[in-house]
């Protein structure tokens, strides 16, 4: 199956106005990715989680778990700071594992967005009924935590197969970050249901630019410079994405308080969870199209 089955193509000059509410021109939303990575991961069928050998890996392992022992703590500062409810990218294990962070999270009426049930458990090769069983396992987790069901699937180290998009709109849930391809939320062709796709950030994420050699004064310089953009435009989505043991580094959490600051210090933008910007957009979108088959 191509993607182009999934997605019709839409020029952004062609679209109507998209408009947020209080006439925001802005729809902001802050993904902190809570992770969890096991110390002795089973070999995946496509990669090694841990690359490094022999294992156990303790660089990369440790590196980690910083952020849940201490990078999270220093974000969840910060956030608190600008009273910014995020939706958080989830390993659905944190909740069980990390039962003070899960405490944190609902108490700041955080939305939980699963991320598969650990990132070191990859979804690339699973047959049909094997990923929705692992996304059921996750809709479990979050029903037994908050009482309903996830409004949003985010697949495990960015892992998703060709029946991904099906097995999400079939497990109930509303939206879909596995897809790159707009600043604006787009339906997603699925089996059954209306799926849409939110855009969540490969570009404005801590990860890609630690990979890439980028330390925290650039990429903060990095938010402030997509966000210029973004708000002179009007109608668009601006996701950033963080996690804990990258930008929760005592060097790092400054750079990106400051990038928070100069955002939150203009008018008209809207901080909203996922599910508040695609409920938003669905209020004004065309009708979902038609299912695949």
């Amino acid at each position: 199956m191509r993607l182009e089955d999934r997605l019709d193509y839409s020029a952004l000059p062609e679209r109507a106005p998209l408009r947020w509410p209080g006439g925001a021109r802005l729809a902001l939303w802050v993904v902190p990715n809570i992770e969890h990575y096991e110390y002795l991961p089973a070999q995946v069928r496509v990669r090694d989680p841990w690359p490094r050998m022999p294992h156990p890996d303790i660089l990369g392992y440790g590196l980690r778990d910083y952020g849940n022992r201490v990078g999270v703590w220093r974000l969840m500062e910060v956030f608190d700071r600008f009273a910014l409810r995020c939706t958080v990218s989830l390993s659905m294990a944190v909740l069980d594992l990390y039962p003070e962070i899960a405490q944190a999270m609902l108490e700041r009426r955080w939305e939980l967005m699963s991320h598969g049930l650990y990132n070191t458990r990859y979804h690339w090769n699973l047959s049909e009924d094997e990923e929705r069983a692992a996304i059921e396992q996750c809709q479990a987790i979050h029903r037994r935590h908050t009482g309903r069901g996830l409004a949003g699937w985010f697949s495990p180290a960015a892992s998703n197969t060709l029946n991904t998009p099906d097995l999400v709109a079939e497990a109930g849930i509303d939206y879909l970050c596995d897809l790159y391809h707009d600043d604006q939320p787009t339906w997603v062709r699925v089996r059954r249901g209306g799926l849409v796709s939110l855009p969540y950030s490969m570009e404005v994420n801590d990860s890609i630019c630690w990979r890439r050699g980028m330390e925290a004064p650039a990429f903060a310089q990095k938010i402030r410079d997509e966000f210029e953009t973004l708000y002179a435009e009007g109608g668009r989505v601006m996701c950033i994405a963080v996690h804990p043991f990258i930008m929760g580094q005592p060097h790092r959490i400054e750079p990106l308080a400051q990038a928070l600051e100069h955002v939150l210090g203009h008018p008209g933008v809207w901080c909203a969870t996922g599910q508040e910007i695609v409920e938003a957009w669905r209020a004004q979108a065309p009708s979902p199209p038609s299912p695949l088959f």
